[in-house]
């Protein structure tokens, strides 16, 4: 008598959201696997998995809970996890309980696996003026180590813009910041608060994040406040030499990934990129809510779908794909890949 033994199969489909909570969602690929974090507001937590839609199961750890009065000890935003020049970083906004005092901050960790070694706190990323800064993320752009970010052109809300400068290694900015966009079409302006402790109205600029295709060079970044339905994505587009010239992106006069009520997804934004394994597919992975209202509240969740390019060069999004609906998971390599995407770009 023959015995067969059946090792059960993985799934080949997932459905968003990846997760019941968790806002502003980043993911890096490195060795095959994805390393993922999300806003969790007391500490950082990061995710280890080879699929990105297995993030329910997923391996995770705590790497940071700030000491207790300091500038850096609450409202801990949206960090974001980087494999620079051997190390490993996470960048992240903070402030003492008091908005108007959020700064960045980052985290070095020289181990070869972000879940080993020790998260030691290299201070705060700043320029020169210090002003009110969330959002960073950095980038290598014709060999060179560069930071965007959300930030407020003076010492008071009203208005969050984009800014980027050059960095002089991964915790240093190097120069003056400059800012590259500011709310100004109708679809950017959506901002309106019910709030005593804060401003009527703030039309918003952030989370810019980098997206390279060939030789074009992309910040999409969300506009309009996270607390209207109105979130959405909008595109920079490299058109000049200058990086860190305004004159040298043009924005694209239409968002580029907004709601969709008839598919039930409100307010998607604060995205990040990623790659399939096999390094062929494109992947958006991003925040929404599930009905219209909820707000920046912990009702959203992480989401990711696949996406193309149109043939000007430019990404075509699409729109939400509705919760629940199987969508394949991103295409596997049957070798070890060792992959970083600052590595790379840097060579570009």
């Amino acid at each position: 008598m023959l015995f067969f033994w059946y090792q059960p199969l993985k799934a080949q489909t997932f459905t968003n959201p990846l997760l019941e909570a968790g806002a502003d969602p980043w993911s890096i690929y490195k060795d095959g696997y994805y390393y993922y974090t999300h806003t969790l507001q007391d500490s950082i937590v990061i995710w280890k998995t080879k699929n990105l839609s297995e993030l329910k199961t997923a391996e995770r750890k705590t790497i940071f809970v700030p000491p207790a009065g300091t500038n850096y000890s609450k409202e801990i935003w949206a960090p974001e996890i980087h494999f620079i020049e051997g190390k490993w970083y996470v960048y992240f906004a903070a402030d003492d309980g008091n908005n108007q005092n959020h700064r960045m901050y980052v985290l070095e960790n020289n181990a070869a696996n972000p879940f080993d070694g020790n998260w030691v706190f290299k201070g705060k990323v700043h320029d020169k003026t210090d002003k009110w800064a969330i959002d960073g993320s950095v980038f290598y752009h014709k060999n060179k180590l560069y930071m965007v970010w959300s930030g407020w052109e003076g010492d008071t809300n009203g208005k969050q813009e984009i800014f980027i400068a050059k960095m002089k290694n991964p915790y240093t900015i190097k120069g003056k910041r400059y800012k590259i966009s500011t709310p100004q079409l109708t679809w950017e302006l959506h901002g309106d608060l019910n709030d005593p402790n804060n401003p009527p109205h703030v039309a918003v600029n952030e989370g810019p994040q980098i997206l390279k295709n060939g030789d074009k060079t992309f910040i999409i970044y969300s506009a309009s406040g996270c607390w209207t339905d109105f979130y959405a994505l909008g595109m920079l587009s490299l058109t000049g030499k200058n990086i860190r010239k305004a004159s040298s992106w043009e924005k694209n006069q239409q968002p580029v990934f907004k709601q969709s009520p008839e598919n039930g997804v409100y307010a998607p934004g604060h995205n990040s990129f990623f790659k399939s394994p096999d390094g062929t597919e494109d992947w958006i992975l991003y925040h929404a809510n599930s009905a219209p209202g909820q707000g920046c509240g912990g009702h959203r969740s992480p989401r990711a779908q696949k996406f193309t390019w149109n043939a000007d060069g430019t990404p075509n999004f699409s729109i939400p794909v509705k919760a629940g609906i199987a969508q394949k998971i991103p295409l596997k390599i049957n070798r070890k890949q060792n992959f970083s995407r600052y590595e790379k770009e840097k060579h570009h």
